[in-house]
């Protein structure tokens, strides 16, 4: 499988910061990297960074099938998590989520049919103290709203 000379120097890098017979820590890293570039851990993926880790494919499916980030199917351009743990529920997320849902049409793990939004309920992205949260990509959004959702889903679509 072919990455990107930056993603490759990413690798490089990672597993340089272990010693030997250590480099299985950098799997995860790995793992949400390359699906960042490829779209979603495919099965020559799994392949690939067993054998740059020396680890057998199984080894890998375990930690993918663990870990709720890391996905088996692409994600749309824009992937929303929405926190529903009880400080995010306690503060209005179950109503955010519906909101979500009729809003771009899908549900959970879903994709709009256009490619540009995906949709995910989440158990807990850390933000308690500013519920409800939600994450779109690497981002943060705090405090979130019905109206600071429609606003935030607007300036999404006018990104291209």
């Amino acid at each position: 499988m072919t990455f990107s000379a930056e993603l490759e120097a990413k690798f490089a890098k990672l597993i340089g910061c272990y010693p030997p017979g250590r480099q299985r820590a950098a799997l995860i890293p790995m793992l949400m990297f390359a699906q960042d570039e490829v779209g979603s851990v495919t099965p020559e993926l799994v392949a690939e960074i067993a054998s740059r880790l020396s680890l057998q494919p199984a080894q890998i499916e375990e930690v993918v099938s663990y870990y709720t980030m890391l996905r088996r199917k692409p994600a749309g351009r824009h992937h929303i998590q929405i926190c529903t743990n009880i400080s995010c529920m306690l503060n209005g997320a179950e109503e955010l989520w519906e909101h979500a849902t009729r809003e771009l049409g899908i549900g959970d793990k879903e994709v709009t049919p256009d490619g540009e939004f995906s949709l995910e309920e989440v158990e807990c992205i850390g933000a308690c103290s500013w519920a409800p949260a939600l994450q779109v990509g690497y981002e943060f959004h705090h405090h979130m709203t019905i109206e600071k959702f429609d606003r935030l889903i607007e300036s999404l679509r006018r990104i291209h």
